[in-house]
């Protein structure tokens, strides 16, 4: 059988050939920890990290702040046709000594998502060094006070204590960002990416104009602006032919119509249905991929003209996975791309619900 990263790596061969330029869209990157080796999962190395920023530099792409790319589509202008961001969340100090340098060779920009209450501890950076950055023209956003599962309920909790909790890490946070920087924090991105609808209202009834999970993708205009996707870079995902392969990836637009939650409350595997939105794909080659061993099978609903379904053969394992679909243009050369995130609750865990 063929692994999901060998499956996916496939693509980037097809890639090659592809067109290099995408209007309207932004290939958003999120790293975690550089030249780290003691965290391999979120870590990359410097000849790695590199080679992104060299491929990023060689194929002339231009590289804003997330920030701009958010303002941009929000007021409906176009994006430059070759539009990529790096973003780096939990402020790690290997950002400053191992990141940050090479983005400055290159002259590019990036978003750094802060947990404000690690700052100043262990590996992360102090807020003086977050005030220095800012001044260098890092954008700082907010990944929450606590980096705490903020999907979970706490034993005996109800809803209302649940959102009350969660309010408060977000005050907390931003009253922090306020003291420190001068002002809170437009951009938020979840912690381990995970969120749910009743999450995303809160994020966007407090003041954010935008908010991000890690489920991989590309944004567009179209897509809901508080939910939208990044491609992690981490562990096996961190080589050049990886990053290649998303960088040249195009958004898949779908309109799901079940489930409409990411949270599984019982079906497992997940059912997902949803109309391909994307007129230019060819539809015969839809594919769908999930990590670990399983296999993801997407195929049209009977009955119902352009529905498609796609599961798992096996349950959803682990707290967090995601579907991913793929599907290219009619000449074979360009390739699609959407990304379903899960969350299932744990035993021993928090309640998940929403």
């Amino acid at each position: 059988m063929i692994t999901w990263p060998c499956q996916l790596l496939l693509f980037a061969f097809l890639l090659l050939s592809g067109p290099l330029a995408f209007a309207d869209q932004a290939n958003v990157f999120v790293y975690h920890r550089f030249n780290d080796s003691r965290y391999p999962t979120t870590n990359i190395s410097p000849q790695n990290f590199r080679a992104h920023l060299d491929l990023l530099h060689k194929q002339e792409f231009t590289v804003l702040k997330l920030g701009k790319v958010v303002d941009m589509l929000q007021k409906g202008e176009s994006l430059p046709q070759r539009c990529a961001v790096i973003t780096v969340d939990d402020a790690y100090h290997s950002f400053l000594t191992d990141g940050w340098p090479l983005l400055k060779q290159y002259n590019y920009p990036a978003t750094l998502f802060v947990s404000t209450d690690t700052v100043g501890g262990g590996d992360y950076l102090s807020w003086q060094e977050i005030k220095a950055l800012q001044g260098e023209g890092v954008e700082i956003g907010n990944h929450s006070a606590s980096h705490a599962y903020m999907l979970d309920r706490l034993t005996a909790e109800s809803d209302a204590d649940w959102r009350a909790r969660v309010l408060e890490d977000i005050r907390r946070s931003q009253d922090a960002f306020e003291k420190y920087l001068g002002l809170p924090a437009k951009l938020f991105a979840f912690p381990y990416g995970e969120f749910s609808p009743e999450l995303v209202s809160l994020i966007k009834n407090s003041g954010f104009t935008a908010a991000f999970g890690q489920q991989s993708g590309v944004i567009t205009g179209e897509q809901d602006f508080f939910s939208l996707p990044r491609f992690p870079v981490g562990s096996a995902y961190t080589s050049l032919s990886e990053f290649r392969s998303k960088l040249f990836m195009k958004s898949l637009s779908v309109h799901i119509v079940s489930p409409d939650s990411t949270v599984i409350k019982g079906e497992n595997p997940p059912k997902l249905r949803f109309y391909l939105s994307s007129k230019e794909v060819d539809s015969s080659s839809l594919r769908c991929f999930v990590p670990g061993p399983s296999d993801c099978l997407v195929k049209e609903v009977n009955g119902e003209d352009g529905l498609y379904e796609a599961v798992a053969l096996q349950p959803i394992v682990g707290r967090r996975s995601k579907y991913t679909l793929t599907a290219s243009d009619v000449s074979g050369k360009s390739w699609y791309w959407f990304s379903q995130l899960w969350v299932r609750q744990i035993a021993g865990e928090g309640m998940v619900t929403d």
